[in-house]
């Protein structure tokens, strides 16, 4: 894996079952020192090319199942290890054009053993006052290719 939370390998438009270009995928990894549950995971906004994507046209992708937000809030057996990235499909008819893109994008997650108090604003779309690892960094941005 890269040292970048969104990796390189797997940025790609993919196809439906008729050859149709659907969208496009990217890869993220837990940038933490332990896996963690999907009901754990908060969710942000994602950002192509400065175009807003919403949440309902994203899906993650642990061990070959996928997941929509809604699904993972409420998962409370499935684990994400450090050492898998996960995939993150996202609808968008026609897919990407050839070339660089820009994406941004922000998750968090939730912790066991910290304070609900301290829990409860977390924002994924925004960097925290106070950087706590615990957390990872929220948002994330690069420039990735298409080929």
């Amino acid at each position: 894996m890269e040292k970048q939370t969104i990796q390189s390998v797997g940025f790609r438009n993919i196809k439906d079952a008729d050859g149709n270009v659907t969208g496009f995928q990217f890869k993220v990894k837990l940038p933490y020192y332990r896996g963690i549950f999907l009901s754990q995971i908060r969710p942000g906004t994602l950002y192509i090319d400065g175009e807003k994507i919403t949440k309902e046209d994203i899906t993650w992708t642990f061990k070959g199942e996928e997941y929509t937000n809604e699904e993972m809030a409420s998962d409370f057996h499935t684990h994400w290890a450090t050492t898998v990235p996960a995939v993150l499909k996202v609808k968008k008819p026609g897919g990407l054009r050839q070339g660089y893109h820009d994406l941004k994008y922000g998750f968090c997650w939730t912790s066991s053993y910290m304070p609900p108090l301290i829990q409860n604003d977390l924002d994924p779309d925004k960097e925290p006052m106070v950087y706590m690892p615990e957390f990872g960094h929220h948002v994330n941005e690069r420039r990735l290719l298409i080929v």
